[in-house]
């Protein structure tokens, strides 16, 4: 399929199609009907995918392919079931290509063999988009990690997809340059991870999430074809395919080569960590710092429970008896950033602080990101399991929906911790607790759904850098009209005709189609 047929193909097609189950006798209907040993969950179900047996033809065209980079060991496939969220699968193989080339025989095999296939790099999602249904094939990038070019005069880089964020920026650092956006899991991710579901960071407030970072990628589509989306001039014409693929989770084809925009290290850069004895203040505070035309680079809050917890385990210096701190990281030209400081600090008073610091050197800054950047890890200090949350709401409304939050958490006699990113209203809500405890999974689940569904209603949105994967899927109608689901069905069949590529990811399934759509879009809501 060629990039120029695929606009066509949006506005030629004339059915949608539904998810396996479907009712509708008008609607085509996927392949992953035929495939044996799935099972559709509830939304936040657990669940486990046991392939019924090995494809040993498919197996020995694999590989014949790939060698011994062509896995199907018990071992091997368990540690491909599962990404960061609590879904698992079971892949039927697991494939490590080194090249774009072996990527497209994969694909090609898969596709003879009418076998679904699932992209992933370091699988740090937290949604289940790297979860492997129906028997897929997994395709692992992480040994195509090539820094393959950098042009210093454009500030491009060509990447493999399974480059690691944080290596990336490591490597660009005596050039000066990095790789802007930065996930709290920066130094396991991959870039063609970032890719697939738009990922974020602390500085995506002031930088922008992926789309804003990427020119171009090289791809194979679902029917085998290579192709390039984007390209390196500043105004790229015609449809932004190259935004379309990006967040796509998978279900548009595998990344294979990707060029990343490169960012300027910034000459002066100051961090500041502010306590406050009442959450309401800081979250008041943050708007504030935004409604002073000032745009910091990073805008980050925890309330006590993560502050507690962080202390415990990095011994950053938080102030363990406040009930919020703000981390505030301002760059630039120095005289800027200095003014900066100053108005952050007067915000801050005006708003109840207890204390400014403001880290005196770059040990003492890398010591609070450390203590930031580390905040999920540390729950194991707390509990041994956790469920973390993504959504985005109003500014205006984060003391609202932390509110809401502590409440459904003591409902569900859970402990609610909230580590997020403020300046933008993105809500990392985690629920600790221990697996082991009969009947806590529900319970879990049970408060997550209230959790998205409080955020939905005060206008917020799903997912604000974790992507849909399996986790959301059945909740795209609390945003989405049937009108819009349909639409975005056909962009996804436009690229991948046969549902091959990473099925039953992102968009909702059901009885019948329409039993997907049943709220509009709330008064207010931000999409």
């Amino acid at each position: 399929m060629q990039v120029q047929s695929l606009a066509r193909n949006v506005i030629s097609k004339s059915q949608v199609r539904c998810s396996p189950g479907s009712s509708n006798d008008n609607h085509s209907r996927s392949k992953l009907e035929d495939v044996k040993g799935f099972v559709t969950p509830s939304a936040y179900d657990t669940f486990v995918i046991v392939p019924e047996s090995l494809d040993k033809r498919l197996f020995d065209e694999l590989q014949s392919l790939l060698g011994d980079r062509a896995r199907a060991e018990d071992f091997e496939l368990g540690l491909y079931s599962k990404d960061g969220s609590n879904l698992e699968g079971h892949p039927s193989i697991v494939c490590l290509p080194i090249s774009t080339e072996e990527v497209q025989q994969i694909v090609n095999i898969c596709r003879r063999h009418e076998r679904p296939f699932v992209a992933r790099g370091s699988g740090t999602g937290l949604a289940g988009g790297a979860v492997p249904v129906g028997d897929a094939v997994v395709i692992a990038t992480a040994k195509m990690n090539r820094i393959i070019e950098v042009d210093l005069d454009n500030r491009i880089a060509w990447v493999e997809p399974g480059v690691l964020n944080l290596d990336l920026s490591t490597q660009l650092k005596p050039l000066g340059l990095h790789f802007a956006p930065d996930p709290s899991s920066q130094q396991v991710c991959s870039i063609g991870g970032n890719v697939a579901n738009n990922s974020g960071g602390p500085h995506c407030l002031a930088y922008g999430v992926t789309s804003a970072h990427v020119a171009a990628i090289e791809v194979v589509l679902p029917d085998g074809a290579i192709t390039l989306l984007g390209d390196l001039s500043a105004e790229p014409a015609g449809y932004d395919l190259r935004g379309l693929f990006i967040g796509s989770e998978g279900t548009m084809g595998v990344a294979t080569k990707i060029a990343v925009r490169l960012t300027q290290n910034p000459p002066e850069v100051r961090t500041l960590l502010l306590d406050f004895s009442d959450v309401r203040d800081g979250a008041a505070a943050v708007s504030a710092i935004i409604r002073e035309g000032l745009i910091p680079a990073a805008l980050e809050m925890m309330d006590h429970r993560a502050i507690e917890m962080v202390e415990a385990f990095v011994k950053a210096g938080y102030p363990t008896e406040a009930d919020a701190v703000l981390l505030v990281e301002l760059d630039g030209l120095p005289g800027g950033v200095e003014s900066g400081v100053e108005i952050v600090r007067r915000v801050a008073e005006a708003h109840l602080v207890g204390t400014v610091r403001v880290a005196a050197d770059e040990a003492e800054r890398a010591l609070l990101w450390k203590g930031r950047k580390n905040a999920f890890g540390a729950v194991a200090r707390i509990k041994p399991d956790y469920y973390l949350h993504d959504t985005v709401v109003p500014r205006g409304k984060l003391v609202e929906v932390l509110e809401k939050v502590y409440r459904i958490a003591d409902a569900h006699d859970l402990i609610a911790i909230n580590v997020f990113h403020a300046g933008d209203g993105n809500l990392h809500p985690i629920l600790a607790y221990d697996s082991r405890e009969p009947g806590i999974q529900e319970r879990v689940h049970a408060a997550g759904r209230a959790i998205v569904t409080a955020s939905i209603e005060a206008g917020g949105v799903l997912s604000g850098e974790h992507g849909i994967g399996l986790e959301k899927r059945e909740y795209m109608g609390m945003l989405f009209t049937e009108h819009d689901m349909r639409t975005q069905d056909l962009v996804r069949e436009a690229f991948d005709p046969d549902g091959l590529a990473n099925p039953l990811k992102v968009l909702p399934s059901g009885s019948r189609c329409s039993d997907s759509f049943g709220q509009h879009v709330p008064e207010g809501a931000w999409v």
